[in-house]
């Protein structure tokens, strides 16, 4: 199974890219850094993130963290995971549909660890936290505090629709965190793609709160991202909040799905296609 999955893992604390754009590759997927200017006072980076991806392209799981205080709790999530690393690789090589159904209980739990939960108070700061997992024509997100995922496609922008989940403040994980509560507070949830050319594209916040506000709408990033291609597309928005003095590290990940099968469709369409 190793063989086939492709992997990376970044810290902001190993290399912060303030005052530098970086953006790579891991097969299909194209990660975006940019620390942020030290102009506008800017001397750290604390956002993280992971990728792990199937060489024949039957799924994608990517992390995104934008801790702040320090990126202790970055680190500690980011070993957590990679701690449950085959557990959870396993659910997403699973040949049916069930890993979809079983992850979210499998993350939840690996929250909730005892030992994590320990380390946790000890570290200094908290982060958010957005896990993505796609595999064949679903998406399913989780997600802990204010990191974006956004889906690409013309015929969910033909009706305005493009954020996937919406930012929740007061969430986090590290020092302060959500899940020593009696109740853990997160949110979830599973989306289908539509069919043709699907474009996933996850974001943290210092994006959307440029000076200027070049992004702070996805119809921006979407028309954006629509006249470039992936790698060519984050290298012009990374390098627009440049432009414009952003202080705040911005960490993107996206990439492409093209769906073939049959997606919903409301009933009278379905009926007019079969008559």
């Amino acid at each position: 199974m190793e063989g086939r999955i492709k992997e990376y893992t970044w810290i902001g604390s190993q290399i912060d890219y303030v005052d530098q754009i970086n953006v790579q590759q891991l097969s299909h997927v194209v990660i975006g850094n940019f620390g942020g200017n030290s102009s506008a006072g800017q001397y750290k980076n604390e956002d993280g993130c992971l990728v792990w991806t199937d060489q024949n392209k039957c799924w994608e799981f990517a992390v995104l963290l934008d801790a702040h205080h320090s990126a202790e709790s970055a680190e500690l999530v980011m070993n957590q995971i990679n701690a449950n690393k085959s557990h959870i690789q396993d659910l997403c090589n699973d040949p049916s549909i069930k890993g979809i159904k079983d992850i979210e209980h499998t993350i939840v739990n690996m929250f909730m660890d005892g030992a994590f939960l320990r380390a946790c108070r000890k570290v200094k700061g908290e982060t958010a936290c957005l896990l993505v997992l796609r595999k064949e024509k679903y998406l399913w997100w989780f997600s802990v505090g204010d990191c974006l995922c956004y889906v690409f496609h013309p015929e969910l922008a033909e009706l305005g629709q493009y954020q996937v989940n919406q930012r929740h403040f007061y969430e986090w994980i590290g020092k302060v965190n959500t899940f020593e509560q009696s109740v853990p507070c997160y949110s979830s949830g599973v989306r289908e793609l539509r069919k043709g050319l699907d474009r996933i594209f996850l974001t943290t916040d210092g994006l959307i709160e440029c000076p200027n506000d070049p992004f702070a709408s996805p119809v921006d990033i979407y028309r954006m991202m629509s006249k470039h291609s992936n790698h060519k597309g984050i290298q012009k928005i990374l390098q627009t909040i440049q432009h414009h003095n952003v202080r705040d590290s911005t960490t993107i990940i996206t990439w492409e799905v093209t769906v073939d099968s049959a997606v919903t469709r409301p009933s009278d369409e379905v009926d007019v296609e079969q008559s």
